[in-house]
């Protein structure tokens, strides 16, 4: 098992009496801040979470903690890695066929990176003691909630619309001390809304930090950062019965399609784009898993996300306190501010926004069109316009990761193009703004 040195091989320490073969790094627990039981939500759910469920969540966790440690641009081409990853879960035999083939692909559809899996036998499983609580603890209806404005709408939307009669609404986040604070501020919104219509609402929160126990970050893009969300998320509606995952996105950025051929492949990210769920869900039915994990905005542009929340009854000022940002000021330099306004994530903000609701008042750091922004940050507005003047067709849609078998092109491709007629608002506002 000697592993070949133009491959970066990690072996997962937890649940198993060994320390790896030499030159495999270890992974584990450990390289993350919190303890084990906080991190998987042990404290919360009200059921114990069958193995198949925990055995995703592992492997997701040493993806995550993985990619991190091995720094993109080292690379001969700066960013494509080869990665051999040896996880302990509860039967091997149940994975084999996930393992050889749907699991790779998710993790290269994912990252850009050739990932192969070795799944060896678990020596201990997980404890979980059942909280004392009664049924009305259990969830009904789980989904993500990261503090951005597409997980607010949906949320807002589910609180809003639904009665006391469906159930508790579970609400998985992720918490970072840096911008804790927003999803503080935007969780307030939906549990006033919850409260009005009686609905009941529980939120599961976790965190993600790294703590540096198995070395230095040193790569930052983090593209399994979706799967470790989806997953968390998965693994809490196993424990509580519930068969849907809503992990909802904007057909816009879940398609995410790059504005240039310079950003193809893994340069844009695909968390949520329908190829990276379709293998996720045919991971899990491969495990003989029991949950499904659906985009529910998977058709609807920002703009329509954004009306959506507001007809609900989430007022504006609560959406503009939501954070898009693909590199939030405050987490990366410290500045007081959430988003930085000029990044793709943000100009799809912006225009949602104006689109859905005539006006933006969201505080950015600053405006992508401003004469005395320097050339680097206003890339992603040139790029933007330049993409804008030319035609999108079904060739680019699938020309950079197909589309799940079955899909029919066409339909995405009006959600690509609805999106892009929001954006020529934003464009046309921004010049005779300025």
């Amino acid at each position: 098992m000697t592993p070949d040195p133009t491959v970066h091989s990690f072996w997962w320490l937890d649940h198993d009496s060994g320390r790896g073969p030499a030159g495999w790094r270890p992974v584990s627990a450990a390289g993350f801040q919190e303890t084990e039981g906080r991190i998987t939500g042990h404290h919360s759910l009200h059921g114990p979470a069958p193995a198949w469920a925990d055995d995703l969540l592992r492997v997701a966790r040493a993806v995550f903690l993985a990619d991190r440690l091995v720094c993109r641009e080292k690379m001969e081409d700066r960013w494509s890695r080869r990665f051999r990853l040896s996880v302990p879960v509860s039967d091997p035999d149940r994975w084999a066929v996930a393992a050889a083939g749907p699991l790779p692909s998710l993790l290269r559809t994912l990252t850009g990176d050739r990932w192969e899996l070795s799944l060896r036998p678990s020596r201990e499983a997980p404890r979980q003691d059942p909280l004392p609580a009664g049924e009305e603890w259990r969830a009904r209806e789980v989904a993500l909630f990261s503090g951005g404005l597409d997980s607010l709408s949906w949320a807002a939307r589910r609180a809003a619309e639904s009665g006391a009669g469906d159930g508790v609404l579970l609400l998985v986040s992720f918490s970072e001390k840096k911008v804790e604070h927003v999803l503080g501020n935007v969780y307030a919104g939906v549990k006033d809304l919850a409260r009005r219509s009686g609905r009941e609402l529980r939120r599961l929160t976790l965190a993600q930090t790294g703590s540096g126990a198995h070395g230095y970050v040193e790569e930052h893009s983090s593209r399994p950062r979706g799967l470790l969300y989806a997953a968390t998320a998965v693994r809490a509606a196993a424990a509580d019965a519930v068969a849907t995952v809503h992990v909802p996105e904007n057909g816009q950025l879940a398609l995410n399609p790059p504005l240039s051929a310079a950003r193809s492949a893994a340069l844009s990210t695909r968390s949520v784009h329908p190829r990276t769920l379709h293998l996720l869900n045919t991971v899990i039915r491969a495990v003989e898993g029991s949950v499904t994990v659906e985009n529910p905005l998977a058709r609807l542009t920002k703009g329509e996300v954004c009306r959506a929340a507001t007809r609900a009854g989430l007022p504006l000022t609560v959406l503009e306190q939501s954070m898009s940002c693909g590199a939030p000021p405050r987490r990366r330099r410290g500045l007081p501010y959430d988003n930085c306004g000029v990044c793709f994530p943000c100009l799809i903000r912006r225009s949602g926004l104006l689109a859905g609701c005539g006006t933006d008042n969201t505080p950015y750091e600053t405006a992508p069109w401003l004469p005395s922004l320097s050339p680097q940050r206003a890339e992603h507005w040139r790029a933007l316009r330049s993409w804008l003047s030319r035609d999108y067709t079904a060739s680019d849609l699938i020309g950079d990761v197909p589309l799940p078998p079955g899909t029919r092109p066409g339909d995405w491709l009006q959600v690509v193009e609805n999106g892009r007629h929001e954006l020529r608002a934003l464009v046309r506002w921004a010049d005779s703004a300025g």
